[in-house]
């Protein structure tokens, strides 16, 4: 199992007024290290939006175990939890700069073509994001 991770430092922007990160901001560093992820695993995303694909978020969970705060920095751990060839869950820890948990979470994705938002297989028009994805999963799923 393929597990990314990405360095983040609080920005102070980032903090509400008791001084700890807002809790929004954590879901943008799970879509950091999505991009990160799907980077590590020698893709873009950014490419398969201009080819006319996009994948939108169809659930997320977070919960939140301990706070960071500003001059701290993140570290976003994200992995496949689950993929079926149509539908991805992505796997996330955020740790603070003592290697404490701060957060664990997951997202789930579908690709749908741009134009009309109609799911698309993974499997037949991406065929090595799903090779790659069934590679980098985590163990003890089925093989599809």
């Amino acid at each position: 199992m393929l597990v990314s991770k990405k360095e983040i430092e609080v920005r102070y922007a980032e903090t509400d007024q008791m001084g700890v990160v807002y809790h929004a901001n954590y879901l943008v560093w799970m879509e950091i290290g999505r991009t990160q992820f799907i980077s590590d695993l020698g893709f873009s995303y950014a490419q398969m939006e201009r080819d006319g694909v996009l994948s939108p978020v169809i659930d997320i969970q977070a919960s939140y175990k301990k706070p960071l705060h500003y001059g701290e920095t993140a570290v976003v751990h994200t992995w496949v939890e689950n993929y079926d060839g149509l539908r991805v869950v992505y796997g996330y820890e955020i740790f603070n700069s003592n290697e404490e948990l701060a957060l664990t979470g997951t997202s789930s994705h579908v690709c749908v073509k741009k134009e009309n938002f109609k799911p698309i297989s993974l499997r037949r028009n991406y065929p090595e994001w799903h090779k790659a994805y069934e590679d980098a999963k985590k163990q003890g799923q089925s093989q599809e």
